[in-house]
């Protein structure tokens, strides 16, 4: 992670549903800093970087202070994400598949599947997961990977709950 970017530096994550092998990630790795070099908005130079993390996250930030990034130079980040997609088999986009630890390895699972660990007591409030949505780099570095019972997935949870128990 580039340490020289400011705190207020925009931030996607996008998660794949699958993990990638220690040479994918080297492989995505470069495709990403060809890409960060190369991101441009308005014909400016984007001050950003771009990294994997867990061998299953693909994380680009901007600091937007001087350039902004919407229109073209978001359109080319999201094209650059679905080409890493097609070449490496793997969706970014599943916002229902849903990554947790367990004894320090990141797995994935459809929400389905995650409310039955939730309720069978394999993910519990101290279960760390991964919250996507963050939007500014010092959100993803304070509160990226968050215990279950602190992430807006236990709120959704305890709304479907209270909403299946009405029907």
């Amino acid at each position: 992670m580039n340490n020289l970017l400011p705190l207020h530096s925009k931030v996607w994550v996008y998660q794949s549903v699958n993990p990638f092998t220690e040479t994918e990630t080297q492989l995505i790795s470069e495709k990403i800093k060809l890409f960060v070099q190369q991101w441009t908005a308005h014909k400016a130079q984007v001050t950003g970087d771009g990294f994997v993390m867990y061998n299953r996250f693909v994380v680009l930030m901007a600091d937007e202070s001087e350039v902004g990034v919407s229109g073209c130079s978001m359109d080319a980040s999201v094209h650059f994400i679905k080409s890493l997609a097609a070449e490496f088999n793997t969706n970014f986009f599943d916002r229902w598949n849903i990554a947790y630890m367990e004894n320090d390895k990141v797995l994935s699972c459809t929400s389905e599947a995650f409310e039955k660990l939730v309720e069978s007591g394999k993910i519990n409030d101290n279960t760390v997961v991964f919250n996507n949505l963050v939007q500014k780099k010092k959100d993803f570095e304070s509160s990226w990977k968050i215990t279950y019972a602190k992430s807006w997935l236990k709120n959704l949870a305890q709304t479907h709950t209270a909403f299946s128990s009405v029907l």
